[in-house]
């Protein structure tokens, strides 16, 4: 099933089931109000949102209505935890090369990970608000919500609480993160609120590409209406989302509604040269990525960071083309320097 939740007065909006052309939702209030509401209680609720979705599907919700994705905020619009982890080594390999900073070789062993803020998102069509002196870029990822993990849960515990996947905007400010991390106490000011899909789905939509605890498709990635990138998913990810989930709940249990992400999505292209859409590579997921090799392939940085009024596009769509969570479609708003 698809699940969404409307904006609304209140801050944790109106959860709805979703039909799979994204074109129809339907209310569910006697279910569940929100979606963190129907994750506390997710015995209960997921068969019966099963069958509402079943009854949308079929034509026959009585208070179906069109579904806008522009009305949407992220499926969880504030959560208990967001933890972003680094799963793809190429895109850990470049950004550090790219802050002159040598790979810790546990990296290769143990899982990457940061925990973002999660008391606000950005809904998926609306602004990121930064100054373009910080150095404003995306990060294309997957991610995944969980239901209650235990304390020391195994990669296999781990995997039977996914309970949904989405799509993620991980929003960096490049321009912080170097004196930010020289400190040694982590990511805050250059990591702010990040932006999910309209559309969040439980993994048995996603058939056959869904396997091994990776999503098995391309990601598209556009700026300013122009392809960025297209890598895949399941490729070059070293850490599935069950291990990923299992590393986060170590040394703590991890509430329902907790979100785990994949970090950004990045594929090994062999050589270098031909790495970018226009020279028929895959492109890549970020704008960190594309400078890197700029400096290695021309000798420098070429791309900018975003700047006010650019606007980011991060979907995915199935073998058939469809769209599958909706996109994330956030425009860039400067703020004064």
């Amino acid at each position: 099933m698809r699940l969404a939740t409307l904006k609304t007065t209140s801050p944790d909006g109106q959860l709805v089931v979703v039909n799979d052309t994204l074109t129809q939702c339907q209310p569910v209030p006697e279910i569940a109000p929100t979606l963190q509401a129907a994750l506390d209680d997710w015995a209960r609720c997921e068969p019966l949102l099963q069958g509402a979705s079943q009854a949308l599907q079929a034509g026959h919700a009585r208070h179906a209505r069109p579904f806008d994705p522009a009305a949407c905020h992220s499926p969880l619009p504030r959560a208990y935890q967001w933890a972003d982890g680094s799963a793809y080594l190429n895109h850990v390999e470049l950004v550090r090369k790219a802050r002159k900073a040598e790979v810790p070789a546990t990296f290769y062993t143990d899982p990457l990970m940061y925990q973002g803020g999660s008391d606000s998102f950005i809904a998926p069509c609306d602004p990121i608000v930064a100054k373009e002196s910080w150095g404003i870029d995306f990060e294309a990822e997957v991610a995944v919500i969980t239901g209650e993990v235990p304390l020391g849960a195994t990669p296999a515990q781990a995997a039977q609480a996914i309970r949904l996947v989405l799509l993620v905007n991980d929003v960096s400010l490049r321009h912080l993160i170097p004196a930010e991390l020289a400190k040694g106490f982590g990511f805050f000011q250059s990591k702010p609120a990040s932006a999910f899909s309209p559309v969040a789905l439980t993994p048995d939509e996603l058939g056959a590409a869904w396997r091994d605890h990776k999503l098995h498709l391309p990601l598209r990635v556009q700026v300013n209406g122009k392809p960025f990138g297209q890598p895949n998913a399941g490729v070059d990810m070293s850490f599935d989302f069950a291990q990923l989930i299992a590393h986060a709940a170590k040394t703590r249990r991890l509430a329902p509604g907790s979100i785990i992400g994949s970090g950004t999505v990045s594929n090994k292209q062999g050589g270098l040269w031909g790495s970018k859409v226009e020279h028929g590579g895959v492109g890549y997921a970020c704008i960190a990525e594309v400078r890197m090799y700029e400096s290695i392939e021309q000798g420098e940085a070429v791309t900018p960071f975003l700047r006010d009024g650019d606007l980011v596009e991060i979907s995915m769509h199935d073998d058939q083309g469809r769209s599958l969570f909706g996109s994330i479609r956030n425009r860039v708003q400067a703020l004064p320097e």
